[in-house]
């Protein structure tokens, strides 16, 4: 097993900041490649320290605000328009980035693109739903309406 410190959050492990144990493979596969987390040290308890306040910087300031942007998110519907073929079919997907920047262009606040999850690969036009991570405790769901670019 090794000890991490997540430097991103990852979904099922921590959120930034959180000291995790997995097995070796993983770690040195995945998570450390991928630039998601840092080898644990002794040393490395400033870092965790760094780490968190800088995640507490980007967060939203306080639960009414994040609260407000929840409800603006689900009350409204998301809509992009995106290149696609025959029987709406796209070409590609939908990246958390798309979403973010759609969220932003329908005048709803701004969304981290990281803090998006798609449960399943957007890859056909009609409506999907996405959750957003506001804060470690509230969760927004957004609906996705994906519409074929003229």
């Amino acid at each position: 097993m090794s000890k991490l410190i997540l430097t991103h959050e990852v979904s099922g492990l921590g959120a930034p900041g959180d000291v995790i144990e997995v097995k070796n493979g993983f770690a040195r596969n995945y998570l450390v490649p991928q630039g998601l987390a840092v080898a644990w040290s002794r040393g490395g308890e400033k870092q965790i320290e760094q780490i968190k306040a800088a995640r507490a910087a980007r967060e939203h300031a306080t639960i009414e605000e994040a609260k407000d942007l929840k409800a603006k998110l689900e009350a409204n519907k998301v809509k992009l328009s995106i290149k696609a073929g025959k029987e709406g079919r796209l070409f590609g997907s939908v990246k958390n980035s798309d979403i973010a920047d759609a969220v932003a262009a329908a005048g709803l606040g701004s969304v981290d693109k990281r803090k998006i999850e798609i449960t399943s690969p957007i890859k056909m036009t009609g409506e999907h739903e996405a959750t957003v991570r506001l804060r470690d405790d509230l969760v927004a769901t957004i609906t996705v309406q994906v519409v074929a670019a003229k």
